[in-house]
Parts: C-alpha cells; sequence; structure tokens
C-alpha cells in the first residue's frame, strides 16, 4: 500500500522535481545496519526517493517542518481532515518514511545525538498535539466542551495537559521508544452539551477518558500499516486499573499522600506537550515542583535509589538479562540514576539543577562541582556511547529492546555500523564504559549497606582453623556429606570464575554453622537442605556472590532450612528467591497498598507486549511474597491470621494487577466493550470483576492454596466493542477470562502464578467462564444448590469494577438472608457435612489406626466451616449484620455481639479453628500430611464435636 502523499498540496515534495538515488555505498551502509529500514527503502522506493529529495540525508528538520508533515499526511484528497482510518494511515506511513531517515542519517553519521533525539521528540509532540485536536473536535461535536465552576462561581473550559514523562518529557526519545503519558485535566465538571444542538451532556470525567482514548487509538493501535509510538499510560497515580485521566485536586491528594519516592524520579522529567492556559500551567506546576523538588538536601533519595538498583538488579538476574546495556550494571540507567540522584537531593537549593534532558544536568552538575572532571568527562562518553548503542540496536528491526543482538551476523553488523572492526573491540569498548559507570555508581550507593558493627570479616586463610571446629556443631555423618559435596565432580567441573566463588562462600557457611554451635540437631537438619541449595546454584554464580557478600543473613538462614523443608526446595528450584531472604524481607512484611507499590515498580519495566515476561514477574512476585511470609512465620511465629491475611494480599495484589493487564490487552486487540448503561467502559471501571470463594475469600489462605474464583461482568453482551477488529461483548469479557486464566495458570520455567479452581461458577464446569450479574443473581435465586449458597458465605469481592463489585454484594446480601428455617438449614448442612465426609474422610483413605485428619475428619476444620455458614444461612434473616463477613472468626465473633450463641461456644470455636489451622500451616512448611496423630488432638477435637451435636442437634 503506497503512503497518502498529497504532493499538490505538499511545497516541499513536488513531482517535477528529480527523485533521490543513493549511491551504492549509502544503500549498503542501510542494509547493514538495518533490516527494518531497508526493507520501507525497497518496498517504497518511489516515495523514499521523493521524500529524501525533499528532505535530505544532510539536513535536519525543523519543528515547523514536522508540523507541516504531519498535517500534509492527514488530508483527504480534497485537502480536507481525513476520516480517522485515513488519518491513521497517514500518520504511519509518515513514521515510516522518517524512521527510514533517521535510520540512515545515524548509521552515515550525518546526525548527532542531540539532533536525532530532538527530532524524534519533536515528531512525537507534533502527533500527540494533533491526535489531542483531532480527538477534542470530535467529542466536542458528541457532548459540547467540558466546563468546570471555579470557587468564584465562574464556569470555565475544562482542558487537559498531557504531560510527557520519562526520555519524551526529557526530549531524549531514542529510535524505538514508547511515550510515557499522564493526562491531567483541571476539575470535576460537566460538558455543555445541548440536546437541541444534537449534543449531549456528561461529565469530565467520561470526556477525559474518551479523549484519552482517543490519542491512545490514533497514535498506539497497531493496523495493517504499523503503529505512530505505543502509548504507556501505566505511570499516572495508581497505574493501570486508575482512571486514565486525573483532576488536579485528586492529583495534589495523591502527591501528597500516596506519592512514592521512585515517582519523584519519574515526575523529574514530567513536560507539558502544546500549550495550556497560563493558570492551569502555573497551578500544574505549583503541584509538581514541591513534590519533585525539596527545599533542604533531601538524602532521602540515595535510599529510593538503592532500593530502584535492587529492584532492577534482581529482575535482570532473574531474567539472566546481563547483555542489557539500559538496565545492566554500567548501563544507562545507572547513568540516569546517578544524575537523577543528585538533581533531587540538591536541586531545591540550585534551579539550575532542575533540568529535565540528562547531558544538560549532568553539566550542571559539573558545573556546581558535584561531579569531578575525570566522572563527569566519562558519564558523558558512556552515555553517548550507549545511547548511540541502543539506537543501532533498535534500528535492526524497529523492536523496543536494549539487548545486545546475539545473532552473530547482526553482531557485525551492528559493530560495522558503529565504526568497529569486529564485534570483540565493541565490546571491549563497551565494557571499558560500563566500568567508568559502575565506579562511581558504586561509590555513591553501595547496594547492600550493613552496618560497622554487624560487619564479619572472613578470611580464606581461617577456613582450614573453622573446618577444624565443625565437629563441635555437625554429626560425622554430615561433615561427611559436606566434604563428598566439596569434592564431587560437579565443583570440580566449575569454571574458574564459579569456583573462586564457591571457595568465597565456604566461610561464610562455615561461620554460618557455628553460629548455631548450640542447637546441633538444627545444623544437622539443614545442611542437607544448604548442600542442595548450593548444588542448585553452583552454575549460575551470581547467587554465591550474594551469600558471600551477605555472611548474617546467611546465619539466620540455617534455622529457616532446618525448620521447613518447603522453604529449602523453594529456593533449590527457584535461586532467584534467595534475595529475598539475604536482604532479610521477612523484617517487615508489606501491607497490601505496598505490595501493590512493589509490583507495579516491577510491571513498570516488563514492555506491554511482553507476556512471557510478564507472567515471570507475576510468579516471581508471588513467590517472593510468600516466601517472605513463610521465613516471617518460621522465625518470629507471627499469629496464623496475619499470616492467612498476608498470604491473601498476595493473591489479590497478582489478581488486581492480571486483571489490569489482561484488560488493556483486550482492549489493544478489540477496543472498549459497552457497559450496560449504553457507554464504552474505561480502565477504572471496566466492566469485570474477581469473586473469590473459599480460602480466599474468607482471608484465609495457605501456602499451597489453589483459588477459587468466579468472574462476573455487566457488559452489554450483544454490543460491539469500538475497535478496527470488533467482537461481541459477551466474546470479549470470555476472551478476558481466558486471558486472565493464562496469566494465573500457564505453566512456565518459574512455575505457575496460582492454581485456579472455576468449579463453583453458576452450573459448575458446565457454567458459562464469565456470567453477567444479572444471570449470577437469578441462578442464586432460583437454581443454586443449598451448598451453593453455603459457599457463598466465604465469598468476597477481590477486585475489579466498583460497580460489579458493589452489585455482587447486593446480590451475596439478598441471598443469604432469603428467609429459612433453621431445621431446614440444620438438615442441608448436616446432610452435606455426611457426603464429604463419606468421600473425603478417613474412612475413605487407607484405615490407619490413631490417626485424625485435621480438615476432614469429624472434628475438624470442615465442621468449624460448616458451623458457621449455618449461622449465616439459618440466622441473617433476621440479623442481616452476619452477612457483611467471609471469614469464619468474625462470624462467630458476630453471632456472640448479637447473643445469637453463647459467647463461650463461640470463643472456644474460635480458639480450636485458629489451633488447627495454625498446625496446617505448619505441616505444609515441614511437607508433611494432614493426617496427624489423634492423640494430640483429643481435647480440641473432643470440643468441636461437642458442639456440632449441641448446635445442630446430631451425632
Amino acid at each position: 500500500m503506497s503512503p497518502v502523499m498529497p504532493s499538490s498540496a505538499t511545497p516541499n515534495i513536488t513531482s517535477h522535481q528529480p527523485s533521490y538515488q543513493p549511491t551504492p555505498a549509502q544503500l549498503q551502509v542501510l542494509q547493514t545496519a538495518s533490516e527494518f529500514a531497508y526493507q520501507i527503502w525497497e518496498s517504497r522506493t518511489i516515495s523514499c526517493q521523493t521524500f529524501l529529495r525533499s528532505y535530505p540525508l544532510n539536513q535536519t528538520l525543523t519543528r515547523q517542518q514536522i508540523d507541516d508533515l504531519i498535517q500534509d499526511y492527514t488530508l483527504d484528497e480534497n485537502y480536507q481532515l481525513a476520516d480517522e482510518s485515513k488519518v491513521m494511515s497517514g500518520l504511519r506511513h509518515l513514521r515510516m518514511l522518517l524512521m527510514m531517515r533517521w535510520i540512515w542519517q545515524d548509521a552515515l553519521a550525518l546526525i548527532t545525538l542531540e539532533q536525532l533525539t530532538d527530532e524524534l521528540s519533536e515528531f512525537a509532540d507534533g502527533c500527540i498535539i494533533f491526535a489531542k485536536n483531532y480527538s477534542y473536535q470530535h467529542l466536542v461535536s458528541q457532548y459540547g466542551q467540558p466546563t468546570f465552576i471555579d470557587d468564584k462561581g465562574l464556569q470555565h473550559i475544562d482542558d487537559m495537559a498531557i504531560m510527557a514523562m520519562g526520555k519524551l518529557g526529557a526530549h531524549e526519545l531514542n529510535l524505538s521508544s514508547d511515550i510515557d503519558l499522564i493526562f491531567v485535566h483541571q476539575a470535576r465538571g460537566q460538558t455543555d452539551g445541548d440536546k437541541a444542538k444534537g449534543t449531549r451532556s456528561i461529565d469530565n470525567k467520561r470526556f477525559m477518558t474518551r479523549l484519552g482514548q482517543g490519542i491512545i487509538k490514533l497514535l498506539d493501535n497497531c493496523t495493517a500499516d504499523g503503529f505512530v509510538f505505543r502509548v504507556d499510560m501505566r505511570l499516572r497515580p495508581w497505574g493501570d486499573g486508575s482512571d486514565l485521566a486525573i483532576h488536579l485536586s485528586a492529583l495534589q491528594k495523591y502527591f501528597s499522600n500516596h506519592g512514592r519516592a521512585w515517582e519523584r524520579f519519574a515526575w523529574l522529567k514530567a513536560r507539558v506537550v502544546g500549550q495550556i492556559n497560563q493558570p492551569f500551567y502555573d497551578e500544574l506546576q505549583g503541584l509538581i515542583k514541591p513534590f519533585v523538588f525539596r527545599y533542604y538536601v533531601d538524602y532521602s533519595a540515595f535510599s529510593a535509589l538503592r532500593e530502584m538498583k535492587s529492584l532492577i538488579q534482581n529482575q535482570v538476574a532473574q531474567r539472566e538479562d546481563l547483555d542489557n546495556i539500559k538496565l545492566g550494571a554500567g548501563g544507562i540507567r545507572d547513568i540516569e540514576f546517578i544524575v537523577q540522584a543528585f538533581q533531587l537531593i540538591y536541586g531545591g537549593r540550585h534551579p539550575q539543577l532542575q533540568v529535565k534532558p540528562c547531558l544538560q544536568a549532568m553539566q550542571a552538575l559539573y558545573t556546581l562541582e558535584y561531579l569531578d572532571r575525570t566522572t563527569y568527562e566519562h558519564l558523558q562518553a558512556a552515555y553517548r556511547f550507549l545511547r548511540r548503542l541502543e539506537h543501532g540496536i533498535q534500528a535492526i528491526n524497529d523492536q523496543q529492546t536494549q539487548r545486545l543482538p546475539n545473532d552473530a551476523h547482526w553482531q557485525r553488523n551492528l559493530a560495522m555500523t558503529l565504526g568497529f572492526e569486529n564485534w570483540e573491540a565493541l565490546l571491549a569498548t563497551l565494557n571499558g564504559h560500563r566500568e567508568n559507570v559502575n565506579v562511581p555508581f558504586e561509590r555513591m550507593v553501595t547496594e547492600r549497606q550493613m552496618p560497622a558493627q554487624d560487619k564479619v570479616m572472613l578470611e580464606p586463610t581461617n577456613i582450614e582453623e573453622q573446618i577444624a571446629q565443625l565437629d563441635t556443631v555437625l554429626s560425622e555423618e554430615s561433615r561427611a556429606q559436606l566434604q563428598t559435596f566439596w569434592q564431587s565432580k560437579m565443583v570440580a567441573n566449575l569454571s574458574a570464575e564459579a569456583r573462586e566463588r564457591l571457595d568465597n562462600v565456604y566461610p561464610v557457611i562455615i561461620h554460618a554453622l557455628l553460629a548455631h554451635q548450640e542447637q546441633q540437631q538444627l545444623a544437622n537438619t539443614a545442611l542437607p537442605r544448604l548442600i542442595a541449595l548450593l548444588e542448585a546454584i553452583c552454575r549460575r554464580s551470581i547467587y554465591l556472590v550474594m551469600i558471600a557478600e551477605n555472611p548474617n543473613a546467611t546465619v539466620e538462614l540455617i534455622p529457616m532450612l532446618s525448620a521447613s523443608p518447603w522453604i529449602a526446595h523453594e529456593l533449590a528450584r527457584y535461586p532467584v528467591l534467595l534475595d529475598t531472604f539475604l536482604q532479610q524481607r521477612y523484617r517487615h512484611l508489606p501491607d497490601k497498598p505496598e505490595l501493590r507499590d512493589i509490583l507495579r515498580q516491577q510491571l513498570l519495566r516488563v514492555e506491554p507486549e511482553d507476556e512471557e515476561e510478564l507472567l515471570s514477574v507475576l510468579r516471581l512476585f508471588k513467590k517472593n511474597q510468600v516466601l517472605a511470609v513463610a521465613a516471617s512465620d518460621v522465625l518470629a511465629e507471627r499469629p496464623i491470621m496475619k499470616v492467612s491475611d498476608s498470604l491473601t494480599y498476595i493473591a489479590a495484589v497478582v489478581l488486581e494487577a492480571a486483571l489490569e493487564r489482561a484488560f488493556a490487552e483486550m482492549v489493544k486487540r478489540y477496543g472498549y466493550p459497552i457497559a450496560q448503561d449504553g457507554d464504552p467502559v474505561t480502565e477504572a471501571d471496566c466492566g469485570f470483576a474477581i469473586i473469590g470463594y473459599g480460602k480466599l475469600g474468607g482471608l484465609e489462605l495457605s501456602y499451597s492454596s489453589d483459588l477459587d474464583l468466579v468472574f462476573l461482568h455487566k457488559i452489554k453482551e450483544q454490543g460491539m466493542t469500538t475497535g478496527e477488529t470488533s467482537v461481541s461483548g459477551m466474546k470479549f469479557a470470555a476472551r478476558l477470562a481466558q486471558k486472565l486464566m493464562t496469566y494465573l495458570n500457564t505453566q512456565t520455567r518459574d512455575g505457575r502464578a496460582y492454581e485456579v479452581d472455576m468449579r463453583l461458577r453458576p452450573s459448575g464446569n458446565a457454567g458459562m467462564m464469565v456470567v453477567s450479574c444479572h444471570a449470577f443473581e437469578t441462578y442464586q435465586l432460583e437454581k443454586a444448590w443449598s451448598w451453593e449458597h453455603q459457599a457463598l458465605v466465604r465469598a468476597r469481592a477481590i477486585c475489579g469494577d466498583k460497580r460489579v463489585t458493589a452489585r455482587f454484594c447486593d446480590i451475596r446480601r439478598a441471598v443469604l438472608a432469603l428467609p429459612r428455617t433453621i431445621e431446614q438449614v440444620r438438615i442441608e448442612v448436616t446432610s452435606m457435612r455426611l457426603k464429604m465426609q463419606k468421600h473425603l474422610g478417613s474412612s475413605q483413605r487407607k484405615q490407619q489406626a490413631g490417626k485424625f485428619h485435621l480438615k476432614q475428619d469429624a472434628g475438624g476444620i470442615v465442621d468449624i466451616e460448616f458451623l458457621a455458614q449455618f449461622a449465616v444461612l439459618a440466622y441473617s434473616h433476621d440479623y442481616l449484620s452476619l452477612t457483611k463477613w467471609s471469614d469464619n472468626v468474625r462470624i462467630f465473633e458476630e453471632m456472640a455481639t448479637l447473643g445469637i450463641w453463647e459467647a463461650q461456644v463461640c470463643e472456644d470455636l474460635t480458639d480450636a479453628y485458629l489451633r488447627v489451622r495454625a498446625a496446617t500451616h505448619q505441616l505444609a512448611l515441614a511437607e508433611q500430611s494432614l493426617l496427624v496423630d489423634e492423640s494430640l488432638w483429643v481435647e480440641t477435637r473432643t470440643l468441636v464435636q461437642a458442639q456440632w451435636q449441641h448446635l445442630m442437634g446430631v451425632e
């Protein structure tokens, strides 16, 4: 398909001018540098020649020329603004020609780094402004202009500021960069739509959301002609699942109450794209500047910097992405971190540090003597080299990557393009620059800082002496195991580097074992598990370095390995989890908002289209956090309810993130579905919700619990989505549910995020994977069995559209409060319990005298859970407050408060329940069965059975 090129409307592109003809040498340079650009030349030779005749390779483009080109390529054959499909096509064809030109200029060294990044950024700005204006006029024709009333009662037009973040904010856009945007509008209000004029009024939130959606569609949607820019909105307050546009007062509250330290780094480069009214601009800057820059010298930036760098290094290690020139040690991000940290620390005092481009900020730091001359020159040279190398990597196939190619052909081509004789010469220069960056970075921020009194000096010369002391800790058999490992064939075959690192670990291990001389059984139990861990990490020796650098944390690893084979096996299977222990993150277990923030930061570094990396991040986040809870459980003996709360928060945060990403992916494919009120749904009101049943719903997750889920929606099932590839609302919801299951259930090298069980949905396995709220309500009221109402007692909305979750809560409350006789409920619950015992109790397993199954046998967990469910179903019609809770403990507390059951009865049931649950957690960590010695549980079991008989009136 030829590009839209209205030549008679374009003064710079005329048909009578001779076409540009490159030399064979120039064509060879292009072919060597970029398969992507060369294919554009080959497939559109005439268009490219004509374009280059008007815009030669040896000239730079002005902003006016770029704006003129955008205008020219969005006109129709009558020189009027084209319809949406032609506008999208024209912008994408223009991008192709410009990309071909920029890549060629860069390969021929006809453009400087600053000129290239400036032109790329100017093109992005121009496209954003055009997309905003185009979408705005379209929306105004439907809804009128958005307005708000100020404090003085005066009406104003509500404007939107498009904040460019990251590289675009600093005018440093690279060849294949996405653009990070945040949409901010002035205030709540309504549009001035008038039915008499053929428009209807909507609130400003909806208007701005649709304006944002229109901008994203014009630029980001991938059509047959490609895309203009990938648009990334994840830096906005609250991230993916939040409103697409935020108003000023909400932004102010976010900065004041929720703004994180790492977000100051992000907002440091924030810039308004295009023109907005001056009062709005001043108010916006008045919010951003004090959030980013503090008047006092702000050393807290160092702490944030350490946390961010640790997060990135862990992700690089997890995906073994050591060849990433952006995120790897001594890469682009390290340079940016050094510069930005100094800007945040001293920028409040020195306005000249409040610049956005990295090179300009570096110059200011040198002028102010925060960087010495050598460091400044090293960082400048490294930054220029790494950015040019980044452009060379991305030029190959127009991919947003900073990873060095592993294909020998493209390694050779990249080296030639950058002026090196061979790949080895390029790597040597690269490594020199990396070292020049790494030295000042490590000098400024030590990755694993340890108080002086906690440092342990372990000299290799002391190894023989320490080995001799192990007989005070280890049995002869254990010492033999250790000696066998050290003399094993596997150790002998290690590389020289890995063997050196293992030798450095040896004194740390001996020190850790000797620290437990008073607990010999503990050390002897831990040793074989420690050896298994060492065997797992020897060939990935970066983990040996982590152990060697953290001797005190290794001391605490010993009791964990001894207490829990589950922890030991998880570490051996997934060594990337070691960092959680060695950084001792289990000392503080994050609450739900902190967990959200941790996962959000990790996901910000995953490209939206990289599903494999997304699955990896979700799984390793879950494993890291669950392992931290287990470590805290083992060492600190945390209360069982706190443990389950933490495990439930982790699952909820993973589900939130998975839903946000799955929704974004479906919207990218099909556009937005229509809600039942007739308007398209939004990111914040996605029309879909996840309901948790069982342990998740009851806030009672354990270490190996699966997730019982039901999916609900409020999408117009027969309505069609807004995308170019349109599907029905029902198909959208079903595919969203399928994508969610893929994210959670798919087995990868990092395991599964969670095992998901959908059998509790209406009609079970025979039912739809996702149902409407209306269908769910009808089923619960007209078709559900009594046991399904029992299950509903433990159901709880986890995440999703607040309208859907509120509707679910209303349905749940109404169903649980249906009029039932106590005798009717008693009969139904007892009948279901007898069926479960028949199928799942000890009588159905191999008879083992003196054994008691903590969950399924009479007097176990299920009896207590059934009593709680009986209470809710039998009494909620008269005592509606019972429907508020989904967990057993608070149901019993409410029964006591209401005086329905005696307080002692409820207290006894609660104590028994918590005691048995705590035991199931410890057995899970010990990888032992729930079938336990009956004699240890006589008192608890007798109490539960007595209460069952008393309350249910049956044996």
